[in-house]
């Protein structure tokens, strides 16, 4: 199937590396995540500063990177980065935790996505539809149409570095364009009254549980810590993923510059998107009824408000190209991190061979494989908390891993410098310890499961290293 020594192909230019950020970015949770946010926080004014700050550690982590991008522009991205700032036990760790939950579980949560949308056009792809029943373990028809979709995105990637990114570069032009023209008619329909209802008011900075009923529950300073970092979950799974064009820089065109540039320019459009998509929903909805929108559908009721009944379908069909193009992107972008691993002798041989269309073919399958496992397990929600603490954990670790670095390797090139360093990195790596103690305090039962996938690859690393040791 492959040839190791083919180098790869040449041929993203910054659009398709923009394209590839932004578009792994966007994927269901802006549609989703705010029901859930407006429950923990109970006002407008704690709605959109949750946003502002998950936008403002998704952006620090990204400008920094850039550092990182631009002195070692591989593919591998942020596996490559942690080798290079620690040693090949931290990245292997990374590695191993981005193969077993990180990459593959968000590819099953937006496949998971894909599903649930597509069975309001079709309902009998719904996740309530059973097709397979064990005891009182179920598989369901959404189920089955993610494991599709993961499985026909992993081949159309395996056809080729070119077919993967018009298909992302193309769809990522869609939907964000789509989300635009949402935003202008979603402002067009502004609703003065309901404005004033969500922002007028005294309690607008008052962080509060706001139940179904529409009833409030005031936190103790404890809860209302609590209450923050398990809003701020769903925000930051809904921009992660901001890094994927580090992970193919030995596809992109002038990786030094270009890498940087698609981090900043993609965490940016999204963040803007993210920001005006919730004003939004400020504009036309009221928030109790954002947190009994059906199934946390909440750009379904405003869409609903804006067009009327067709609205929803409208919105359905959104989200499909959404997820889809999501999925693209995070299966494009992770199976360059295996192969980085087994060129290092850190995963099973034949992950580091390129085939016939100079791409990691075996990496992408076996990908495809574990995310089809993951898809068949766990809900959206448990996901989320497993895969967002862990992650945020990796993040902090590369943004040290721009300090460590400076001191360590003063004189290596930097062609690119972290914006405001060492301020920015500093608070990012405060604010981002802090969201995971939270975590692991208020929702231990899927935060400890993700770490402790994370450290298991502490022994297999070793595992590894003394049967390489006996075999030279």
């Amino acid at each position: 199937m492959g040839q190791r020594n083919q180098g790869f192909h040449k041929s993203m230019g910054l659009l398709d590396a923009t394209m590839l950020v932004a578009g792994s970015m966007i994927g269901s949770g802006i549609f989703i995540v705010s029901a859930d946010i407006a429950r923990h926080t109970g006002s407008a004014g704690w709605l959109i500063l949750v946003w502002v700050i998950c936008g403002f550690m998704t952006l620090t982590a990204a400008l920094t990177y850039g550092e990182l991008s631009a002195m070692f522009p591989k593919a591998g991205g942020q596996y490559i980065y942690l080798r290079e700032a620690y040693n090949p036990l931290v990245s292997f760790v990374f590695g191993w935790t981005f193969f077993a939950v990180i990459q593959t579980a968000t590819i099953a949560a937006v496949g998971v996505a894909f599903a649930k949308f597509t069975a309001y056009l079709f309902p009998i792809l719904d996740e309530d539809v059973i097709v397979l029943r064990l005891g009182t373990y179920s598989v369901s028809s959404a189920q089955l149409l993610a494991i599709v979709v993961i499985i026909s995105l992993t081949f159309i990637n395996s056809l080729g570095i070119n077919s993967g990114k018009r298909v992302q570069t193309t769809l990522t032009l869609i939907k964000i364009g789509s989300l635009l023209l949402l935003l202008l008619f979603g402002f067009l329909a502004f609703k003065h009254e309901i404005w004033m209802l969500n922002w007028s008011h005294s309690d607008i900075w008052n962080l509060r549980k706001l139940n179904l009923d529409g009833s409030f529950e005031d936190y103790t300073t404890v809860g209302a810590l609590g209450a923050l970092s398990a809003a701020l979950v769903g925000a930051l799974f809904s921009s992660d993923s901001w890094h994927s064009s580090s992970a193919v820089g030995g596809e992109i065109k002038n990786p030094q510059r270009n890498i940087g540039l698609s981090l900043a320019l993609g965490t940016i459009t999204v963040t803007v998107v993210y920001l005006l998509t919730n004003l939004m929903y400020t504009a036309v909805l009221d928030l109790q009824t954002m947190v009994n929108a059906p199934k946390d559908r909440v750009a379904m009721r405003a869409a609903q408000e804006i067009f009327g009944p067709v609205g929803i379908t409208l919105i359905a069909v959104l989200i499909m190209i959404s997820t889809f193009g999501c999925n693209n992107g995070i299966i494009l972008s992770g199976a360059r991190v295996y192969y980085s691993m087994a060129l290092d002798g850190l995963f099973f041989k034949k992950v580091g061979r390129l085939n016939k269309n100079a791409v990691p073919a075996y990496a992408l399958w076996l990908q495809g494989i574990i995310a089809a496992i993951w898809c068949l397990s766990g809900k959206y929600g448990d996901l989320l908390d497993m895969i967002t603490s862990v992650v945020v954990i990796f993040y902090v670790l590369g943004v040290a891993g721009v300090i460590r670095l400076r001191y360590t390797r003063p004189g290596a090139q930097r062609p690119y410098k972290a914006f405001g360093y060492p301020y920015l990195p500093i608070i990012y790596i405060v604010m981002g310890v802090s969201f995971v103690l939270l975590m692991i305090v208020y929702k231990p039962t899927y935060t400890l499961p993700g770490i402790f996938i994370a450290l298991t690859g502490i022994p297999i690393f070793y595992m590894i290293n003394n049967k390489s040791e006996k075999n030279v």
